[in-house]
């Protein structure tokens, strides 16, 4: 999933353009939403559904059901990364993470999902990893540099 308006939107996630910044972030997460056409998108909206009115089983049924489906669909992983660390499941979350990063490495969801993680499990080196190559993709996310600084703080 790599290309020159990718390569553009990533190029705008560093500029000090807070707008360009914005757009290229929304536009990001619109093609990661998409990658799978309508019918990805669709799943997705399914599961999101089920979580928003409590059955996070049938949620994450959803989820799996779409990643053995389609294992390239990096927005189905991410969203069951982000179901499991909801649950405080971290190895699991970290792990789909991790899953998400291999199909997608400049996905900066990913990347501070697993800063986040590793933060969970005490793994304060890892997460300040982590937390430094999502701000590689967008140096401007202040909450990057604050979670890095409180890693630093607990080791």
């Amino acid at each position: 999933m790599k290309s020159s308006k990718i390569t553009q939107l990533l190029q705008d996630l560093k500029k000090t353009d807070e707008v360009a910044r914005q757009r290229a972030t929304a536009q990001l997460w619109q093609l990661w939403f998409a990658q799978k056409g309508e019918v990805g998108r669709e799943l997705l909206k399914r599961s999101q559904f089920f979580l928003e009115i409590g059955n996070a089983q049938k949620a994450e049924e959803i989820l799996t059901e779409t990643i053995k489906n389609y294992p390239d669909f990096a927005e189905a992983w991410n969203r069951r990364a982000v179901l499991y660390f909801s649950q405080e499941k971290y190895q699991q979350s970290k792990q789909d993470c991790q899953k998400v990063i291999q199909l997608v490495p400049y996905h900066f969801g990913a990347l501070h999902g697993l800063g986040l993680c590793l933060l969970a499990l005490g793994n304060y080196r890892d997460a300040i990893a982590a937390f430094r190559r999502a701000l590689e993709v967008q140096p401007h996310a202040l909450i990057n540099q604050k979670l890095i600084l409180e890693c630093t703080a607990l080791l």
